[in-house]
């Protein structure tokens, strides 16, 4: 079952859930944006190195947490239309 997860996250839904569709998307990209470059303007090169792998680490932590929720909501739908069909007969 993983591995249908696996390929189904990686080949589907992870390029679909990153699409930016509506303007709210699109305005909350702009708002980090801004928010970088604010950032970025007031930290020397040594200060923006770290800030940067900051950012990775939670980029990666939320990309992790993100995608251990499919998996687990994948997992319960399951879980829950089989137990739902054992209990009507």
């Amino acid at each position: 079952m993983k591995t249908t997860l696996e390929t189904l996250w990686s080949e589907y839904f992870s390029e679909k859930c990153s699409a930016i569709e509506s303007d709210e998307e699109k305005a909350l990209i702009k708002a980090v944006a801004k928010r970088y470059e604010e950032t970025n303007a007031l930290l020397n090169k040594e200060q923006q190195n770290a800030m940067e792998k900051h950012l990775e680490a939670l980029c990666d932590l939320e990309a992790y947490f993100t995608k251990k929720a499919f998996f687990k909501g994948c997992e319960f739908a399951v879980s829950f239309l089989f137990e739902a069909t054992n209990l009507e007969k």
